[in-house]
């Protein structure tokens, strides 16, 4: 359940952001939905208090950057545990984001990022001496995103506009 419910100027907001937050000014959030900049600014205060909204994040092109290996380690760990050993997971050098996944089998998804070989042998052994099962590796080729259309006040209402 949400610790409060957004409106639509909160969504709106997100929705934005997760556009392209480092491109939106409150200025320009502030134009198009004719309201102040300050108010803006202050519902991205309160959406970053509330834990709405978490942070900012840098969308690397590994590869491009030089580090030809970008993969996706699934991992099981034991339920009782999986908080704890993903939390463990993420400070593994070379590990640049961990998800949890609520199943009993492959419940921890590890990307992580390497220059060879033996970077992510390197990995999946700092992974297992944690306690996590590697089940499979695979190369992440691309990631693609895109914002939560839920949030968007213009966007699909999810009819198909036919009679």
């Amino acid at each position: 359940m949400a610790l409060r419910e957004l409106d639509e100027l909160d969504r709106e907001i997100l929705h934005r952001l997760q556009a392209e937050a480092r491109g939106t000014s409150s200025t320009d959030v502030a134009e198009s939905l004719d309201v102040s900049a300050s108010t803006v600014r202050n519902r991205i205060q309160r959406l970053e208090a509330d834990g709405v909204l978490r942070g900012y994040h840098a969308d690397v092109d590994y590869e491009a950057a030089g580090y030809q290996l970008f993969t996706l380690i699934v991992c099981t760990a034991p339920i009782p545990e999986r908080e704890a050993l993903a939390a463990a997971a993420a400070d593994v050098p070379g590990v640049v984001e961990v998800q949890e996944v609520m199943k009993g089998e492959a419940n921890v998804l590890v990307r992580a990022v390497g220059e060879d070989g033996d970077d992510l042998t390197r990995i999946g052994e700092d992974l297992d001496e944690l306690g996590l099962h590697v089940s499979d590796e695979d190369l992440i080729r691309a990631t693609h995103r895109s914002p939560y259309a839920g949030f968007d006040a213009d966007g699909v209402d999810g009819s198909d506009g036919g009679d």
